[in-house]
């Protein structure tokens, strides 16, 4: 076991670095003058130039990445004498745009969109996972058929679709909820479920129909084995059947994908967090698309990015948990 949570986390650590240097790259060959972004309305050919030097922008791609590298483990300094700019360990960057580290603005903007896919995340996992035992265990009835057809409607509609019919008869017409303004939880937790509850709801909707359907897949192919009905033939109740036997065969695939789904929520739900107003990673991408402000497009990917490759990390555990055969891989 140990020796197969050490190859995890060396390839983890591997695929970040080449997720730094693909990113970095990519961004370094974009056809933006970034000194020219960063020197505000009023630019002259000798600020540019001063911009330019102080970014290192006048030395090569791999030597712009080694001191991008550096900066993240001792810090950085942009410029030099009084005018410079210290950017602490761990430095993504600094935005000259908004005057701050590009690392505070994430860490500003994160907690919303942890407490927005971590509310999402609860509700379709358990949902979705529940509908889809149910619908399997009634394979063929009515109650099956509503319920794979109800998924069906909710994973085909899109998210801002959903979003805005909420907004529009549970805020505007019938005023059950007053309109979104995101707070921190501890300071007015009332406020803050107000304005919560509706897009967790709308996520719910979204990745609990496909969960059911593949819950319900999963079981169907796993109640047909041998060792089900051997587990019948002696006499277990149907609950643990079910819940230790049956369901616990077919969790890999729903683990994969809840992982990899809970990591991408983790970027910033976008089009959501714009709707209802969440001051969250995907708004802030979106503000620094709009600005424009390369080096919060930067550390705003490498962050998000690196959320997958982590809960990739993360199910390879969970593999191990759940088949132990796993473990001699």
């Amino acid at each position: 076991m140990t020796g197969y949570v050490v190859r995890r986390v060396l390839i983890m650590l591997l695929l970040l670095l080449l997720l730094s240097f693909t990113v970095f790259v990519l961004f370094s060959l974009l056809p933006a003058d970034v000194a020219r972004l960063t020197c505000g309305k009023i630019c002259t050919p000798e600020t540019i130039e001063a911009n330019r030097i102080r970014l290192g922008l006048d030395k090569s791609v791999l030597e712009q990445y080694w001191i991008f590298l550096r900066g993240l483990v001792f810090g950085r300094t942009y410029g030099q004498g009084p005018a410079a700019i210290v950017c602490d360990a761990p430095c993504l960057g600094y935005s000259f745009t908004r005057q701050e580290p590009v690392l505070k603005l994430i860490s500003e903007r994160l907690p919303a969109t942890l407490f927005l896919a971590m509310g999402a995340f609860v509700l379709f996992l358990i949902g979705g996972v529940a509908l889809g035992v149910y619908s399997a265990l009634r394979r063929g009835r009515w109650q099956d058929k509503t319920t794979m057809g109800a998924s069906l409607i909710g994973y085909s509609l899109p998210s801002f679709f959903i979003g805005l019919v909420v907004i529009y008869f549970v805020i505007i017409r019938w005023q059950l909820l007053p309109f979104p303004s995101y707070v921190n939880p501890w300071v007015n937790p009332m406020q803050f479920l107000q304005t919560m509850i509706l897009p967790w709801l709308v996520l719910a909707v979204l990745y609990a129909a496909f969960y059911t359907r593949l819950t319900r897949s999963q079981m169907l192919e796993t109640l047909n084995d041998d060792y089900i009905r051997t587990a019948r033939a002696k006499g277990l109740p149907e609950s643990v059947v079910i819940r230790k036997h049956a369901l616990r065969a077919g969790l890999t695939p729903i683990v994969t994908a809840a992982g990899l789904d809970f990591a991408g929520l983790l970027g910033g739900a976008i089009i959501l967090e714009t709707i209802f107003s969440l001051p969250g990673l995907g708004s802030l991408a979106v503000s620094a698309v709009l600005s424009p402000d390369l080096p919060i497009l930067v550390g705003v990917t490498l962050i998000t990015a690196s959320f997958i490759i982590v809960a990739n990390l993360v199910v390879d555990l969970l593999y191990a948990v759940i088949d132990p055969r796993v473990r001699l891989t």
